[in-house]
Protein backbone atom coordinates (compact mmCIF):
# COMPACT_ATOMS: atom_id res chain seq x y z
CA UNK A 1 0.00 0.00 0.00
CA UNK A 2 1.47 3.49 -1.05
CA UNK A 3 1.43 5.78 1.46
CA UNK A 4 0.80 8.90 -1.00
CA UNK A 5 -1.32 9.07 -3.14
CA UNK A 6 -1.54 12.19 -4.76
CA UNK A 7 -5.20 12.42 -4.89
CA UNK A 8 -5.96 14.76 -2.07
CA UNK A 9 -3.23 17.18 -4.08
CA UNK A 10 -6.88 19.60 -4.41
CA UNK A 11 -8.41 19.32 -1.15
CA UNK A 12 -10.81 16.25 -1.64
CA UNK A 13 -10.64 13.08 -0.27
CA UNK A 14 -12.35 10.15 0.03
CA UNK A 15 -14.68 8.17 2.60
CA UNK A 16 -15.24 4.82 2.62
CA UNK A 17 -16.90 3.37 -0.98
CA UNK A 18 -15.10 6.22 -2.51
CA UNK A 19 -17.29 9.02 -2.21
CA UNK A 20 -15.18 12.11 -2.85
CA UNK A 21 -15.91 15.32 -0.20
CA UNK A 22 -13.93 18.36 0.71
CA UNK A 23 -11.19 17.54 3.29
CA UNK A 24 -13.30 20.35 5.27
CA UNK A 25 -16.15 18.09 5.17
CA UNK A 26 -17.59 17.80 8.57
CA UNK A 27 -17.54 14.02 8.64
CA UNK A 28 -13.82 14.10 7.36
CA UNK A 29 -13.18 16.56 10.57
CA UNK A 30 -14.84 14.14 12.88
CA UNK A 31 -13.10 11.28 11.93
CA UNK A 32 -9.72 13.05 11.98
CA UNK A 33 -10.57 14.34 15.21
CA UNK A 34 -11.27 10.46 16.71
CA UNK A 35 -7.55 10.12 14.94
CA UNK A 36 -6.10 12.54 17.11
CA UNK A 37 -7.91 11.18 20.30
CA UNK A 38 -6.51 7.80 19.44
CA UNK A 39 -3.03 9.38 18.68
CA UNK A 40 -3.34 11.33 21.74
CA UNK A 41 -4.26 8.01 24.34
CA UNK A 42 -1.05 6.43 22.66
CA UNK A 43 1.26 9.38 23.39
CA UNK A 44 -0.14 8.78 27.11
CA UNK A 45 0.80 4.88 26.56
CA UNK A 46 4.21 5.95 25.44
CA UNK A 47 4.46 8.00 28.72
CA UNK A 48 3.77 4.47 30.62
CA UNK A 49 5.95 2.14 29.12
CA UNK A 50 8.83 2.96 31.74
CA UNK A 51 6.85 2.35 34.66
CA UNK A 52 5.57 -0.01 36.62
CA UNK A 53 2.86 -0.54 38.56
CA UNK A 54 0.99 -4.34 39.34
CA UNK A 55 -2.08 -3.39 37.06
CA UNK A 56 0.31 -1.81 34.11
CA UNK A 57 -0.68 -4.72 31.69
CA UNK A 58 -4.43 -4.78 32.14
CA UNK A 59 -4.45 -0.68 31.91
CA UNK A 60 -2.66 -1.05 28.93
CA UNK A 61 -4.87 -3.77 27.11
CA UNK A 62 -8.02 -2.13 28.16
CA UNK A 63 -6.42 0.83 26.64
CA UNK A 64 -5.14 -0.95 23.26
CA UNK A 65 -8.69 -1.86 23.01
CA UNK A 66 -10.26 1.42 23.59
CA UNK A 67 -8.39 2.54 20.88
CA UNK A 68 -9.43 0.06 18.46
CA UNK A 69 -12.74 0.75 18.79
CA UNK A 70 -12.15 4.40 18.68
CA UNK A 71 -10.33 3.59 15.15
CA UNK A 72 -13.72 1.98 14.07
CA UNK A 73 -15.62 5.06 15.19
CA UNK A 74 -13.49 6.74 12.52
CA UNK A 75 -14.41 4.11 10.11
CA UNK A 76 -17.96 4.64 11.26
CA UNK A 77 -18.05 8.46 10.88
CA UNK A 78 -15.74 8.04 7.72
CA UNK A 79 -18.86 6.17 6.12
CA UNK A 80 -21.73 8.01 3.86
CA UNK A 81 -25.27 7.83 4.66
CA UNK A 82 -26.96 4.75 3.28
CA UNK A 83 -23.70 2.63 3.86
CA UNK A 84 -21.97 0.46 6.43
CA UNK A 85 -19.18 -0.75 7.53
CA UNK A 86 -18.08 -4.48 9.08
CA UNK A 87 -16.88 -2.53 11.97
CA UNK A 88 -19.93 -1.40 14.42
CA UNK A 89 -19.96 0.71 17.70
CA UNK A 90 -22.25 -1.96 20.16
CA UNK A 91 -23.77 -1.69 23.37
CA UNK A 92 -21.11 -3.91 24.30
CA UNK A 93 -18.34 -1.44 24.18
CA UNK A 94 -20.60 1.41 25.76
CA UNK A 95 -21.20 -1.38 28.55
CA UNK A 96 -17.58 -2.46 29.01
CA UNK A 97 -16.34 1.56 28.74
CA UNK A 98 -18.93 1.85 32.29
CA UNK A 99 -18.10 -1.30 33.86
CA UNK A 100 -13.83 -0.06 34.20
CA UNK A 101 -15.68 3.59 34.63
CA UNK A 102 -16.93 1.90 38.33
CA UNK A 103 -14.43 -0.60 38.82
CA UNK A 104 -11.34 2.50 38.64
CA UNK A 105 -14.01 4.56 40.33
CA UNK A 106 -14.05 2.87 44.05
CA UNK A 107 -10.44 3.02 44.28
CA UNK A 108 -10.40 6.95 43.80
CA UNK A 109 -10.89 9.94 46.62
CA UNK A 110 -14.04 10.61 46.17
CA UNK A 111 -14.09 14.85 43.82
CA UNK A 112 -15.26 17.50 46.23
CA UNK A 113 -14.02 20.16 43.71
CA UNK A 114 -13.56 20.46 40.23
CA UNK A 115 -9.78 19.40 38.85
CA UNK A 116 -7.57 20.76 36.54
CA UNK A 117 -5.83 18.53 33.90
CA UNK A 118 -2.33 17.79 36.27
CA UNK A 119 0.09 15.19 37.13
CA UNK A 120 1.66 12.61 35.80
CA UNK A 121 2.14 13.34 32.25
CA UNK A 122 0.67 10.11 30.97
CA UNK A 123 -2.60 11.40 33.08
CA UNK A 124 -2.04 14.82 31.68
CA UNK A 125 -2.29 13.28 28.22
CA UNK A 126 -5.18 11.54 29.09
CA UNK A 127 -6.76 14.28 30.03
CA UNK A 128 -5.74 15.72 26.36
CA UNK A 129 -7.48 12.88 24.82
CA UNK A 130 -10.94 13.21 26.83
CA UNK A 131 -10.91 17.10 25.20
CA UNK A 132 -10.33 15.78 22.16
CA UNK A 133 -13.34 12.90 22.16
CA UNK A 134 -15.58 15.59 23.40
CA UNK A 135 -14.54 17.83 20.42
CA UNK A 136 -15.42 14.74 18.74
CA UNK A 137 -18.63 13.46 20.29
CA UNK A 138 -19.49 17.48 18.99
CA UNK A 139 -19.16 16.36 15.19
CA UNK A 140 -20.68 13.63 15.52
CA UNK A 141 -23.69 15.30 16.90
CA UNK A 142 -23.80 17.68 14.22
CA UNK A 143 -23.74 14.57 11.46
CA UNK A 144 -26.43 12.35 13.84
CA UNK A 145 -28.83 12.14 11.62
CA UNK A 146 -26.54 10.91 8.79
CA UNK A 147 -25.08 8.34 10.97
CA UNK A 148 -26.22 5.05 10.31
CA UNK A 149 -25.10 4.15 14.19
CA UNK A 150 -26.34 6.55 16.68
CA UNK A 151 -24.09 4.47 19.25
CA UNK A 152 -21.31 6.92 18.16
CA UNK A 153 -22.65 9.93 19.77
CA UNK A 154 -23.02 7.33 23.14
CA UNK A 155 -19.67 6.07 22.94
CA UNK A 156 -18.30 9.10 22.53
CA UNK A 157 -20.03 10.27 25.18
CA UNK A 158 -18.79 7.50 27.31
CA UNK A 159 -15.59 7.78 26.37
CA UNK A 160 -15.01 10.64 27.68
CA UNK A 161 -16.16 10.04 30.96
CA UNK A 162 -13.96 6.88 30.62
CA UNK A 163 -11.00 9.00 29.89
CA UNK A 164 -11.32 11.21 32.88
CA UNK A 165 -10.93 8.90 35.36
CA UNK A 166 -8.58 6.65 33.65
CA UNK A 167 -6.52 9.84 34.03
CA UNK A 168 -7.56 10.08 37.76
CA UNK A 169 -6.47 6.46 38.49
CA UNK A 170 -3.27 6.64 36.83
CA UNK A 171 -2.53 9.77 38.81
CA UNK A 172 -3.67 7.62 41.91
CA UNK A 173 -1.20 4.63 40.43
CA UNK A 174 1.82 6.65 40.16
CA UNK A 175 2.17 9.09 42.07
CA UNK A 176 0.91 12.10 40.26
CA UNK A 177 -0.76 14.93 41.96
CA UNK A 178 -4.37 16.46 41.42
CA UNK A 179 -4.19 20.19 41.24
CA UNK A 180 -7.98 21.36 42.36
CA UNK A 181 -9.53 24.10 40.62
CA UNK A 182 -8.96 27.26 42.97
CA UNK A 183 -12.05 28.94 43.94
CA UNK A 184 -11.01 32.38 42.88
CA UNK A 185 -8.08 33.75 40.83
Amino acid sequence: MRIYTRSGDKGQTSLIYGQRVPKNDIRVEAYGTCDEANSTIGLALSHLRKEDWSEKEFFMEVMQKVQTVLFHVGAELATPQGKEVAWKVKNEHIEQLEKQIDLWDKELDPLKNFILPSGHQASASLHLARTVVRRAERMAVALEEDLSNPLVVSYLNRLSDFLFVAARYVNKKLGGTETQLAPDV
